[in-house]
């Protein structure tokens, strides 16, 4: 399983289309088997969610999202998990061990603002 988180550094993004790239985690049942980082390529509609299924992700970690990107992950088989905050590498862990979950927030405002996680 590929896990990407859209983060800034080590720290998850409050939005994913404007995040500094995706730590993608290549999991292994309960290990972590490597991670690595991917730039982000540039916020197009709809571009996201087909170039991160071409990368192979199964689960995308985000801050906040918007309704048309959630949809378009779910379309391309890619389970969204939002509302989420804190370190990257803890929020991994915790989806892994089966505590992490989504709050199913949707970012409505079609600017970024910093604070769709609210």
């Amino acid at each position: 399983m590929k896990i990407a988180v859209a983060s800034e550094e080590k720290y998850i993004s409050g939005h994913f289309g404007h995040c500094g790239g995706f730590t993608i985690y290549d999991v292994d049942g309960s290990k972590i088997l490597n991670q690595s980082f991917t730039p982000n390529p540039g916020h197009k509609p709809g571009y996201l969610p087909v170039f991160l299924k071409e990368l192979e992700v199964n689960v995308i970690i985000a801050g906040g999202m918007g309704e048309t990107a959630q949809k378009l992950f779910e379309e391309n088989e890619i389970k969204v998990v939002v509302g989420i905050e804190g370190l990257c590498d803890d929020a991994v862990n915790k989806y892994i061990e089966g505590k992490l979950q989504s709050t199913g927030s949707v970012c409505t405002e079609h600017e970024y603002e910093g604070h769709c996680n609210e």
